[in-house]
């Protein structure tokens, strides 16, 4: 697809504009509190737009419409939407306990509910998927869409997308972050949505789209299914989603960041509503692009690209490389900036300079940035081999290594008071070894079983710990931040209406 000027104006123009509009809200923080939770201060608006800009990037775009394009289609909205009310379950019962601890990232809650070694443990395997997976997927699947619809090389798409987000995310922090996001997660909404109006007209309508595709267009699938059986998406399927929605740092920092509890869980509640609107501007033109190109797609991961190559008219397509780029940029620099923040306060600062100053805080940041951007940038091209099954494959099927057994630290944590050390630490070092175990002998076995599975048994062995060797004093987080004590009924309407929407999205297309 050629750029006109006009196309190139409009490019560097929104970009400009957002970058410079989030250094210029972020320059007077000092502190590493301004720098890496924007100084607790985030309204419920900014957190929920920058949720959905930090979780809706290429891989999102780019996988699960090209999952949707394959024999899944209309079901692996499943994701999104069990998100929408996992997120909002996470609102109400994660969220007030890790406000109140004060605390400044997930792997800081298992210090202070088992021991200084399970924060380390968790920070490191927090650094490798992010630099190892997320990051990288982030930047492997932009640079392919900006090829396969720019025609702009791979590499070039990696480094100019790393630049352009290492530029304000060292710059402000989490501050810089948000404020992009508000720009950033607007356009990419948007410019699904119009993906969306483009393909009705292109099949000839939503009423002919929705008869061609009836057989496409189901949320439940059989039980022998190989990918998203039912019974997964009712079992394990709320492993990852907890984990992600509630334990992920770079979903939660946002929330974190909050100003206090009703803008926390607001922003949240806010993020799940726009999260329903990912079947319509992500899934949909996925669907579309298998019935009008299917004999094209070699790879799942060229549908959405192809689809928009075909189908954007000249003069929209500097906004749609703006919206294509937004959608990268905006989650690269949520977890460039979540992991400087988990590589700083738990492990440089914790470990190795427990006497170092604001200033060197905020330095030690910005090179974990970096060299994250580096690293990243380094691995991605790899994910281009067929065995990895797509992006969005990729990423699931990695996350039962590690969801199973931190849910399981941070659940049976919570829950058991007189869980020991021993506990913790055995479910962060088991869940690997387990699930690798089970992908060895059961690979055939849907990923959402096996993650279940894991999760089962790390709690199995958690409980045989603690019937062991329990606690002498129960142990339960600390009160640093004195916030009110009951949620505001308006979040509680908010969060039984985006629950009652899923249902009905479920029932309508079972």
């Amino acid at each position: 697809m050629a750029l006109s000027t006009l196309d190139l104006f409009i490019f560097v123009a929104f970009f400009s504009g957002v970058v410079g509009f989030s250094m210029y809200k972020s320059r007077r923080g000092r502190g590493s509190e301004d720098y890496f939770l924007a100084g607790r201060g985030l309204t419920w608006p900014l957190i929920g737009l920058s949720i959905v800009a930090a979780n809706l990037s290429t891989e999102q775009f780019v996988g699960m419409a090209g999952q949707g394009a394959g024999e899944m289609g209309l079901a692996v909205s499943a994701w999104q939407l069990t998100g929408a009310v996992g997120i909002v379950i996470v609102a109400f019962t994660f969220l007030p306990k890790f406000l109140r601890a004060g605390i400044y990232t997930m792997p800081e809650f298992l210090e202070h509910r088992f021991h200084p070694s399970a924060r380390a443990l968790m920070a490191v395997w927090t650094l490798v998927i992010y630099a190892g997976v997320l990051i990288t997927t982030v930047l492997y699947s932009g640079a392919l869409t900006l090829h396969a619809v720019f025609d702009l090389k791979i590499t070039y798409g990696v480094w100019l997308i790393a630049l352009i987000t290492a530029l304000y995310t060292t710059w402000g922090g989490l501050k810089a972050v948000a404020w992009a996001d508000l720009f950033l997660g607007s356009t990419l909404l948007i410019g699904g949505l119009f993906t969306m109006k483009l393909g009705f007209d292109a099949v000839g309508g939503a009423s002919e789209f929705f008869t061609t595709n009836a057989d496409r267009l189901h949320m439940i699938l059989p039980a022998d299914h190989e990918s998203l059986p039912w019974t997964g998406i009712a079992g394990g399927m709320w492993i990852p989603i907890f984990y992600y929605c509630g334990l992920n740092q770079f979903i939660v920092q946002r929330s974190l960041a909050a100003r206090d509890l009703h803008h926390g869980q607001m922003g949240v509640i806010f993020a799940a509503f726009l999260w329903l609107l990912v079947p319509f501007a992500i899934v949909l033109p996925g669907i579309m692009a298998g019935q009008l190109y299917g004999e094209q797609i070699e790879n799942p991961d060229q549908a959405y690209p192809l689809l928009i190559s075909n189908l954007v008219p000249s003069g929209a397509r500097g906004f749609l490389f703006a919206a294509v780029a937004g959608a990268v940029i905006s989650s690269l620099a949520s977890m460039l900036n979540s992991a400087s923040t988990i590589f700083t306060m738990d492990l440089y600062y914790r470990h190795f300079r427990p006497a170092a100053n604001q200033a060197e805080l905020i330095r030690s940041g910005r090179m974990a940035t970096l060299v994250c951007v580096v690293i990243g940038g380094i691995l991605a091209p790899q994910l281009a081999d067929p065995r990895f099954g797509g992006v969005f494959n990729f990423i699931q099927e990695f996350q039962g290594y590690v969801s199973p057994g931190i849910l399981a630290a941070f659940a049976f944590g919570l829950a058991v008071p007189k869980a020991p050390t021993a506990a913790g630490l055995a479910a962060l070092i088991l869940s690997a070894p387990i699930y690798g175990f089970l992908q060895w002998q059961w690979g055939d076995v849907a990923y959402l079983h096996r993650m279940l599975l894991t999760f089962l048994l790390v709690i199995a062995v958690m409980t045989i710990i603690t019937l062991l060797t329990p606690l002498a004093v129960p142990r339960y987080l600390p009160v640093k931040r004195e916030l009110e004590e009951r949620t505001h009924p308006i979040a509680y309407a908010a969060g039984t209406v985006v629950i009652l929407l899923v249902v009905a999205f479920f029932i309508v297309f079972q």
